[in-house]
């Protein structure tokens, strides 16, 4: 029989899921923010929430990556 590693815990997968969830969200926030504070048209404001999406998403992945390399043994 195989030991069961610690990263087999189910709720240290829902945890990383919310984890992800909520640095998207959070990147989209500040991004919304500094597109309001830039120049406060509809413009800045849509601008600032695509790249707060795509720095989420960014880190998102490189997160993942470094969880899945520590996994690989």
């Amino acid at each position: 029989m195989n030991p069961k590693n610690k990263r087999d815990n189910p709720l240290l997968a829902a945890g990383m899921v919310g984890v992800l969830g909520l640095n998207v969200a959070i990147c989209m926030c500040l991004g919304y923010f500094v597109g309001s504070w830039l120049g406060g048209s509809k413009g800045w404001t849509v601008l600032g929430l695509l790249t707060g999406l795509a720095v989420g998403i960014l880190s998102c992945v490189l997160l993942v990556k470094k969880v899945l390399e520590d996994t690989d043994g």
